[in-house]
């Protein structure tokens, strides 16, 4: 079966010593397709070193984490990185009300930067978001944002049906992800999935267009059921492939289909 994994943190420190092992584990799983995500300016970089050594995909930018200590320099680290070839995304950056590592006002700055610049290159947007348990305010302010930058109008030109961003391990109400589809986001679906209070998502997961859905570990986070607590891995995402091909009625083997196509229309590999 054809597998992809959109978000996979392989240059965190959980894969120090063993990340190519875990790179052919997933291809000889069958992961044709993998993105290293970064979350800062140093992990961005270690991303594009890895795209450009080991043959995987890298995205450059600041999560909402550490927004408030991502200066102008370090700004400017991501910008110069985005431009590379091997960096298809701007991410991952988004809101998180649950954590509050950053202050909001930290992190809507910093969301707002990565917005005009994926809008400015061509490359979507990877977007994390979370709210507080039985809270949704993350997820609305982040829909004003995305209006607000234009997404889903001619305000926000895309090329060759990329979408303008996409919504990792997506989590939230069936209305708010409807929006963000009407946007013409991406959807991605992770182990998070499989936690209490998430089960919403197998409602959102059916509304996805095929040609914007993907799929994706999260490593070493969000382990799925069957794969290893202390550390998720990137061959793990046939666990919730097979989750969407339920929650979707078609075969896994289809839905890998899918994926490979959507991933590469997402990334511009087509």
């Amino acid at each position: 079966m054809r597998l992809v994994d959109s978000h996979a943190h392989l240059q965190s420190d959980a894969f120090a010593a063993d990340w190519q092992h875990v790179l052919d584990s997933a291809r000889l799983a069958g992961v044709e397709r993998l993105l290293v995500p970064g979350w800062d300016l140093q992990s961005s970089r270690a991303g594009l070193g890895l795209a450009q050594s080991a043959g995987v995909d890298a995205s450059a930018g600041i999560h909402p984490h550490v927004a408030s200590g991502a200066d102008d320099e370090s700004w400017a680290g991501i910008v110069d990185l985005a431009d590379d070839p091997a960096v298809v995304a701007i991410g991952e950056t988004g809101l998180d009300y649950d954590r509050g590592f950053s202050p909001r006002a930290a992190q809507l700055v910093n969301l707002r930067r990565h917005l005009r610049l994926g809008r400015a290159l061509g490359k979507p947007v990877i977007l994390h978001c979370r709210s507080k348990p039985g809270a949704r305010d993350a997820q609305d302010d982040l829909l004003r944002e995305l209006e607000a930058a234009g997404a889903g109008t001619s305000a926000w030109p895309t090329s060759g049906g990329r979408p303008p961003a996409l919504l990792h391990s997506f989590s939230g109400p069936v209305d708010y992800g409807r929006t963000a589809i009407d946007m013409g986001l991406a959807v991605s679906f992770s182990g998070l999935v499989f936690r209490r209070g998430e089960e919403i998502s197998r409602q959102v997961a059916r509304l996805v267009p095929a040609d914007r859905l993907l799929a994706e570990t999260d490593s070493p986070y969000l382990s799925p059921p069957g794969a290893p607590r202390r550390r998720n891995e990137p061959e793990w995402v046939r666990v919730t492939i097979d989750w969407l091909a339920q929650a979707r009625g078609q075969s896994p083997a289809a839905v890998g289909e899918q994926l490979v196509a959507s991933y590469d229309l997402a990334f511009g590999r087509g």
